[in-house]
């Protein structure tokens, strides 16, 4: 096992860096640039308190499944919810994405459908139009998109997307998360 390296992926993972990490454990940056390169192998309590800053549990640290992360998601993974009312059905195309910086969606709308209104944030929309074509008012503005074409926008002001097409429109949607 490559103990430097599980280090040094966890340290990246609550960015920080190596001056970062010694200064919280009281070990130089040249130590723990040897221990990521498993150049020296720390005491079981500067291993602790190293886990400890970087928020891992010891048998986290040694579990093997935790390293592996998925990367292909399937049809049988996706989440769906449909408001027939307003006309849109939401596929999640990652299932825990509202637990990550993105939340990729595949939209579909109705003939006449509109989806949600959203209230201001500091997130970030990019959609795809897979088919058909869509309005997206950002505040006052609105704005058209045909198949074949991008939007993106920041959500800086209350937003919404309606169909503009005579017909079923279908998109890809990649929002981030908001830090508000």
């Amino acid at each position: 096992m490559e103990i430097g390296k599980k280090i040094k992926n966890l340290r990246l993972k609550k960015g920080l860096t190596q001056e970062e990490l010694g200064e919280r454990t009281d070990l130089s940056k040249g130590y723990i640039s040897q221990l990521e390169r498993d150049l020296s192998s720390p005491s079981l309590e500067t291993f602790f308190s190293i886990l400890e800053v970087l928020g891992c549990q010891p048998n986290e640290f040694f579990d093997q499944d935790t390293t592996v992360q998925k990367v292909v998601y399937k049809k049988e993974d996706y989440t769906n919810y449909c408001d027939e009312e307003k006309g849109y059905h939401i596929e999640w195309l990652v299932h825990e994405s509202n637990e990550k910086e993105m939340e990729p969606i595949r939209l579909i709308l109705e003939k006449k459908g509109e989806f949600k209104e959203f209230e201001p944030s500091l997130s970030e929309t990019f959609g795809y139009v897979l088919k058909g074509a869509v309005i997206v008012q950002i505040g006052q503005r609105t704005y058209e998109a045909k198949e074949g074409e991008t939007i993106y926008f920041q959500a800086a002001e209350e937003h919404k997307m309606f169909n503009a097409y005579d017909g079923v429109t279908e998109l890809i949607v990649v929002a981030t998360e908001s830090y508000l």
